[in-house]
């Protein structure tokens, strides 16, 4: 079991950079599109498709670890008392998970609305705000006291 957890967690350290980066490219896409009273673009759809698909690969492997692999998890469950007092496994039991379920939802729904908009800014001003928030809640709920990449 250790050995998988050792290459779900790697792989869910890489991908945080990468919804990281897409979140801010697909905010900066829509909020200078909202700003610049532009039109919606192939570019704009691309942003806020790779973002919401990073963000659904990650939460997978976020839910890999939460469920079958992280030894965390498992002791916070084992004890929901303890987990609760213990800053670090409340964090990983019931905050870290929440946050990011709200930031994939937040990014679902930013895709979904400025898809169904006209034309127009009013796309990019839906997309702004919530891949703006959905990009906020992920800075919010990542562990920035862990190592910033695990390569193993």
């Amino acid at each position: 079991m250790k050995p998988m957890y050792t290459l779900v967690l790697t792989l869910h350290s890489i991908v945080r950079w990468v919804v990281i980066l897409l979140g801010v490219w697909a905010a900066a896409q829509a909020f200078l599109g909202w700003l610049g009273r532009r039109e919606w673009t192939r570019r704009d759809e691309r942003s806020g498709l790779l973002f919401t698909v990073s963000m659904d690969v990650q939460i997978l492997l976020g839910l890999i670890l939460y469920i079958f692999l992280s030894p965390l998890t498992r002791a916070a469950f084992r004890n929901l008392g303890e987990a609760m007092s213990s800053a670090d496994l409340r964090f990983f039991a019931f905050d870290h998970i929440f946050m990011m379920l709200v930031a994939l939802g937040l990014a679902h729904v930013g895709r979904a609305l400025s898809r169904r908009a006209a034309a127009g800014p009013g796309r990019h001003r839906r997309a702004a705000i919530f891949f703006g928030l959905a990009t906020l809640c992920v800075l919010f709920a990542i562990p920035w006291s862990r190592p910033w990449l695990r390569l193993g």
